[in-house]
């Protein structure tokens, strides 16, 4: 059954809690609405287990599988460990609302490529670019040695480049050149061509500006 062709977005004003409940009760309620929620978990890449009174959606966010358990919608941490932020919950919900199973392309875009990236580019290129640039811009090699903390892979761009999958369809690589006498460091960050079919852009730039930050503060 194809789902609804619409989009839940994260609120666009950060920091309002109730912002925040009444979009998570929104991508809960759709969530619960899905006719074929088996199919519709494979198209995103996740792993239902049922039974007669409940059923579990198992998904790898950032490294670490999660679970949805339903019809409550609560998420939480396979292993057990620390609470899910909020932010990361909707992430996850938004995700599996509008995955649409599209194959990856192999070819890779920039945020400005994406519907309406231009619009958010330059918060995006403040908030998740510049603080990869003047973390790791210096020695690119240490962006790899963190990402691999997130579950990232070496990657073949730039000096330095990580691959880093943050949903089971969601790849997004960082790319650093170190520069020289004449250029500054420089950064960038990719994505596969079907990214639209899985998030919409303003969940991108909160995805990825996570990641950013999560790895800065581990560098």
């Amino acid at each position: 059954m194809e789902m609804e062709d619409k989009k839940l977005s994260l609120p666009q004003v950060k920091g309002y809690d109730k912002a925040y409940e009444l979009s998570y009760q929104l991508a809960s309620e759709k969530l619960r609405s899905i006719a074929d929620l088996g199919e519709q978990c494979r198209r995103a890449g996740a792993e239902r287990k049922a039974s007669a009174t409940h059923s579990k959606i198992l998904i790898r966010f950032l490294g670490r599988v999660h679970v949805i358990l339903l019809p409550e919608v609560e998420v939480s941490l396979a292993d057990g460990g620390e609470p899910v932020l909020l932010r990361d919950k909707l992430l996850i919900l938004h995700y599996l609302n509008t995955a649409k199973g599209t194959p990856a392309t192999g070819k890779p875009v920039t945020f400005r490529e994406l519907p309406a990236g231009p619009v958010y580019f330059p918060t995006y290129s403040k908030r998740a670019i510049k603080p990869i640039v003047d973390a790791f811009g210096k020695e690119p090699g240490r962006l790899v040695m963190t990402a691999e903390k997130l579950g990232g892979r070496k990657g073949d761009s730039g000096d330095a480049s990580s691959i880093i999958d943050a949903l089971p369809r969601v790849a997004i690589t960082y790319v650093l050149w170190g520069g020289d006498e004449e250029l500054p460091p420089q950064g960038n960050i990719l994505y596969d061509a079907n990214i639209p079919d899985y998030l919409p852009t303003e969940d991108i730039t909160v995805l990825t500006e996570s990641i950013t930050w999560r790895l800065v503060r581990s560098s």
